[in-house]
């Protein structure tokens, strides 16, 4: 059984330098404005015959703002950051800098007290293999650029470490086929 899963990030809430752990802000006025922007080329997903979101306001705001009216599924939390939560990677890095280096070296440390990068990849993952369409059936799911980069790791079987090398703008999109245990990555588009 083959399935169809495409992966859209969440419009912003803030500034790349202002966003904190576990944000759970509703969408800015330029998060807003991106999305006007790039709403049709996002809207045609909406066919998809599930759709879903996390359960972050910016998450279910773009996901209402595309028509989709998708279901908050909480396997696509963002990672669970313990008392990190709302604060910013510079807050945490002055406080705790050596908590930090063993987060970003060490993919099942959790300083923090909450999830390790491998169980959120993992989390991400068992979400993936549980998709209950038909064969050929296609998801859409709008989710915080962390999910996301926790789905193609998981898609490629790629080392944990590679979430750390993915950049995932707001409103970009991905798309990986397959079924449980078995991903591929969909690229669109073709050269003129």
């Amino acid at each position: 059984m083959h399935v169809r899963v495409t992966l859209i990030a969440a419009a912003r809430s803030s500034s790349l330098l202002a966003e904190r752990f576990d944000d759970d802000r509703p969408l800015d006025q330029a998060g807003w404005h991106e999305l006007q922007l790039a709403a049709h080329t996002l809207v045609p997903y909406g066919r998809a015959e599930l759709r879903y979101c996390s359960p972050t306001p910016r998450s279910r705001a773009t996901g209402d703002a595309l028509g989709f009216a998708p279901m908050a599924q909480p396997m696509l939390s963002d990672c669970d950051m313990g008392r990190w939560r709302g604060r910013t990677l510079a807050e945490v890095t002055a406080r705790e800098p050596a908590a930090v280096d063993a987060w970003l070296g060490d993919p099942r440390s959790a300083p923090h007290g909450g999830e390790s990068l491998l169980a959120f990849i993992s989390r991400v993952g068992r979400w993936m293999d549980t998709r209950p369409v038909d064969d050929g059936g296609t998801v859409v799911a709008v989710a915080e650029p962390g999910v996301v980069r926790a789905a193609l790791v998981y898609a490629l079987k790629a080392p944990p470490a590679t979430y750390w090398n993915i950049d995932v703008p707001p409103l970009s999109t991905v798309t990986v086929t397959g079924h449980s245990g078995r991903w591929s990555l969909r690229l669109a588009g073709r050269a003129a």
